[in-house]
């Protein structure tokens, strides 16, 4: 038994901890297309990356694998870890509905809740979440998509106040910036953003919503004592 429970666990830690640039996806790598716009952000993007000392990104040499069930058990799990955390910006039945729709707008793709989750908190966690969220530049929804991006991913800009439509075109978008930051998607979110420092500092505030994401997944595998401090850490 508690070799099936470690088993589970580093599962789901290697579906929810993908921000490595060495560490591929547990599902099949994406090669979307670049878009004009990611084009005309890329020479921009590099330079800033060599005043900070950022590395280029490496491709994976191996994928990694495990059992598709196993996955799918592990991205389930991260549900009720991002409903708790949403639900301290919005009501929890929003919380409910939106972690609900992380899971299902990532299923079948290389990124897993958490990836889709601490985007919308990075961009509109100080805004309860709302789809009626606008930018003062113009970016809607709770993915906070520009008008010019909704369109070229298939969508009206008036449709990123349904939160599902924003959520697929999101995962679009995050798709053409791990293509632009060929397969590093730490780097495909800070991208997902822009450049500049306004784009280093929403990495750095959607980093720690990660954290917090995962503090409260740990927090529940205590609560139900599926997990020792050891477990998690050693």
């Amino acid at each position: 038994m508690k070799k099936t429970i470690v088993s589970l666990v580093a599962v789901l830690f290697l579906s929810a901890s993908c921000d490595q640039a060495h560490l591929q996806q547990v599902q099949a790598p994406v090669h979307p297309g670049v878009s004009p716009w990611d084009r005309d952000l890329l020479p921009g993007a590099e330079r800033d990356e060599k005043k900070d000392g950022t590395q280029p990104a490496q491709m994976p040499v191996a994928q990694l694998e495990a059992p598709k069930d196993a996955i799918l058990e592990g991205r389930k799990r991260l549900i009720p870890a991002i409903s708790a955390t949403f639900a301290r910006r919005t009501t929890p039945q929003r919380a409910k509905w939106l972690a609900d729709i992380c899971f299902q707008k990532t299923k079948g793709t290389t990124f897993t809740p958490l990836d889709l989750a601490e985007i919308a908190l990075a961009e509109t966690g100080g805004h309860r979440l709302s789809s009626q969220a606008v930018s003062p530049k113009g970016a809607l929804g709770v993915w906070q998509l520009m008008p010019e991006r909704a369109l070229s991913h298939g969508y009206q800009p008036s449709e990123m106040k349904d939160d599902e439509k924003c959520a697929e075109a999101a995962v679009r978008e995050l798709k053409e910036k791990l293509s632009m930051a060929k397969g590093n998607l730490a780097r495909a979110k800070r991208y997902y953003c822009g450049t500049g420092p306004a784009a280093a500092a929403y990495d750095a505030i959607r980093k720690r919503f990660r954290a917090e994401i995962l503090r409260e997944l740990e927090r529940s595998f205590h609560e139900q004592g599926f997990l020792t401090e050891a477990t998690i850490h050693g």
